[in-house]
């Protein structure tokens, strides 16, 4: 079993930066690729960004442009996201996504939000 445990969410004004953090315990070394995913009411979950096991990113949603940043650190079993300029359409329940031994974790989510 694996858990992943987000944190970092919060209100910040538009064109500012957040970082988010999912820490991962629990069986961590079965796990593999990581992301972040976002979900606003209404609307589909969209990826954010995901990053290999051995801490390469791979690839980030076409919206992010160059202003998220994910990195890893095994030692540490965290994923963070680094999010600069943010605008009010960023705002969102960010999710932290691992995949270990073949199933699916999710983290709760943490709320990020975005004033204009």
């Amino acid at each position: 079993q694996v858990q992943l445990a987000e944190s970092g969410g919060g209100l910040v004004q538009a064109g500012e930066s957040l970082k988010l953090s999912c820490l991962a315990s629990g069986k961590t070394w079965t796990i593999g690729g990581m992301a972040w995913y976002r979900q606003t009411p209404g609307k589909e979950r969209e990826l954010v960004a995901r990053i290999t096991r051995g801490g390469v990113p791979r690839e980030y949603g076409d919206f992010v442009k160059g202003r998220f940043t994910i990195r890893r650190d095994n030692t540490k079993n965290i994923v963070d996201l680094q999010m600069n300029s943010l605008r009010p359409e960023d705002t969102a329940v960010y999710s932290c996504y691992g995949q270990a031994s073949g199933l699916d974790y999710w983290g709760q989510g943490t709320q990020v939000t975005v004033s204009a």
